[in-house]
């Protein structure tokens, strides 16, 4: 299975159905009442932490989700139809990010948990909601709320309590083909390992906690080398970097300035990586001469005040005092919950956040109204109907916006533009 990390996606929710125009018609009833019924509330978008799903593979060859509609009300007062929600499945770890301005939006780290990163546009109201004493047969209705689509940048953390770190082929895999039912594919080659892997190591003590092989790093990782930026993301999670170093000779390196560069690296990527707890694993000892100079090196790491542990991930030797020592230095080390940002997201620019509207004179006899608020009522308003038009009008004079286009000098017949849509200025009421 290809292994995706990072990926961009359109989502838009579903738009509100539009309220109705109708009148009662029953036998009998000469004066029939106002009887359009509300338009029906439009498909949220929610994402759901699948514990299933461990990639985001699916979502790069579709980029596009978009909910139901709302479906419009209907004669008798009936209510439209509600539009489907649409669930997209993520892998438990997944960061939602808003493209562009890289604001987080949601940290999906809790497996089966649902988020609602888009809401449904509301319904709009049919002609029976705008009944009064004073107008009986209200001849106009409100349309949905409109969505628009959204930019997201979605980023795959794997959770995992150990992170297996060190330079390509010094065993990592091998490991956690050992300590866990996972199967990575182990070959003698540089970068055998391109993805990352999970694996789950159960003790006998019926504790367990979940390991991630991550891919060999090289220098330069923190700038992107070798994909560094990929691979060093997905230790951030961990509580606990397990460091193993190669003492065999095969790669004529020398396995103390492998571990200096390792963390250099770690250190350059951030410090939150380079103060995590480590235990050093010297690997390969199972080779000839790599004893000898596994306690060398162990002698020197501990100088340094560390734990080093010797191990043959071939042959089995240290394999189970290893994970007994991980299981108990997890215990040692709290657990941090991950804080749920947002699980209702409503994308909103800071001039959307509020009613604030402004008007502009860009050329004689053209004005421009720009504000969240006032482009939501002209978008809500069928403006095909009269009726709906002259409401309109009274919804901006209560507001001031009529007000501020006079003091700016608008008269009768110039061009006013709100959002997509351009009218001819009227100074009266209808």
């Amino acid at each position: 299975m290809q292994f995706v990390d990072r990926v961009e996606i359109t989502i838009c929710a579903g738009a509100g159905g539009d309220g109705l125009v109708a009148f009662r018609k029953e036998k009998f009833i000469p004066r029939g009442g106002p009887a359009g019924g509300d338009g029906g509330r439009g498909g949220s978008i929610i994402f759901m932490a699948d514990p299933q799903v461990n990639t985001l593979v699916d979502l790069r060859y579709k980029k596009n989700y978009h909910a139901d509609n709302g479906a419009n009300g209907g004669p008798n007062d009936r209510h439209g139809k509600n539009g489907e929600d649409l669930i997209i499945k993520v892998p438990v770890g997944t960061l939602v990010y808003e493209a562009g301005s890289n604001k987080l939006i949601a940290d999906l780290v809790e497996s089966n948990h649902e988020y609602m990163i888009a809401k449904g546009g509301s319904g709009g109201r049919g002609n029976a909601k705008f009944a009064t004493a004073t107008q009986q047969t209200p001849r106009f209705a409100e349309k949905g709320m409109p969505t628009d689509p959204v930019n997201l940048l979605l980023e795959l953390k794997m959770l995992a309590d150990v992170g297996l770190v060190g330079f390509p082929n010094v065993g990592k895999s091998t490991l956690i083909s050992r300590i866990s039912a996972a199967r990575p594919k182990v070959a003698d080659y540089p970068f055998t390992t391109l993805v990352p892997n999970l694996g789950v190591v159960r003790l006998e003590d019926f504790r367990s906690y979940v390991v991630a092989d991550m891919p060999g790093l090289i220098e330069g990782a923190h700038d992107g080398l070798g994909l560094g930026h990929q691979f060093l993301r997905h230790i951030e999670r961990t509580r606990l970097i397990v460091h193993i170093l190669d003492v065999s000779g095969f790669t004529e390196r020398d396995p103390m300035e492998d571990f200096d560069v390792i963390n250099n690296e770690l250190l350059a990527f951030g410090d939150k990586l380079a103060l995590l707890p480590q235990i050093i694993v010297l690997n390969k000892i199972d080779v000839e001469g790599a004893r000898e100079t596994a306690e060398k090196v162990k002698e020197m790491l501990e100088g340094r005040g560390l734990e080093v542990h010797t191990i043959s991930a071939v042959t089995g030797e240290g394999i189970r005092d290893l994970t007994y020592l991980m299981g108990r230095k997890l215990d040692e080390i709290p657990k941090v919950t991950p804080v749920i940002t947002h699980q209702v997201v409503k994308f909103t620019s800071d001039r959307e956040k509020s009613d604030v509207w402004t008007v502009t004179n860009d050329y004689p006899n053209e004005f421009t109204v720009t504000g969240r608020s006032v482009e939501l009522l002209v978008r809500r308003t069928d403006l095909n109907n009269e009726y709906a038009l002259r409401r309109l009008h009274g919804q901006l004079e209560k507001i001031g916006v009529i007000e501020r286009l006079r003091a700016l000098g608008a008269v009768e017949g110039d061009t006013v533009s709100i959002g997509d849509f351009v009218f001819d200025f009227t100074d009266e009421a209808y």
